[in-house]
C-alpha cells in the first residue's frame, strides 16, 4: 500500500491558517504529526489554524523554549511539541515523553527529526517550504 500525498500553495499566513483550520477536521485522538520545515516557514502558523479548527479560541506559543505547549479542549487534547532546541533526544526524559506518546492526545510535533530515533511513525507528515511570496504545503499520510 502506498502513502496517500497532497500539495496546496499557501499564498500568505491567512491561506495558512485556513488551510489548518481545514486540516482540524482529519485529526483523529491519538494521531502523530510530525511538522517539517526550515524556520519561519509557518509551522506554527499551521498549528494556530488546527488549534482554531479543532475548537481553540486563545492565543497559540510556539513552544521552543518549554518543548511543550498542551491544550485541553471541550472535544481534544492536543500536545504541541517544538524540540528545535533539543541536542540529544534523552533530553525528553525530562517531560516524560513515552507517557506523552502514549496518550489519547493529538500530538503536533515541530522540529521531529531532532528526536526522530526517540518517536514512533507519524500518522500525518507535514512539510512547509518557502515558495515565492507564499508557502508550499506538502501532506504525506504514510500507509
Amino acid at each position: 500500500m502506498t502513502a496517500t500525498r497532497e500539495s496546496r500553495y499557501l499564498a500568505d499566513e491567512a491561506a495558512t491558517l485556513a488551510c489548518g483550520e481545514a486540516l482540524a477536521r482529519r485529526l483523529r485522538p491519538g494521531m502523530l504529526v510530525f511538522l517539517r520545515g526550515d524556520l519561519g516557514a509557518g509551522k506554527t502558523t499551521l498549528v494556530r489554524g488546527l488549534l482554531r479548527g479543532l475548537g481553540h479560541t486563545g492565543s497559540v506559543k510556539s513552544p521552543t523554549y518549554t518543548l511543550l505547549e498542551p491544550y485541553d479542549l471541550p472535544s481534544y487534547l492536543v500536545y504541541h511539541f517544538d524540540f528545535y532546541r533539543i541536542a540529544d533526544s534523552q533530553e525528553l526524559e525530562f517531560i516524560g515523553i513515552d507517557e506523552l506518546l502514549d496518550s489519547p492526545a493529538i500530538k503536533l510535533v515541530e522540529w521531529p527529526e531532532r528526536v526522530e530515533d526517540r518517536l514512533p511513525a507519524a500518522d500525518m507528515e507535514v512539510r512547509l517550504h518557502v515558495e515565492g511570496e507564499g508557502r508550499r504545503l506538502d501532506i504525506e499520510f504514510p500507509s
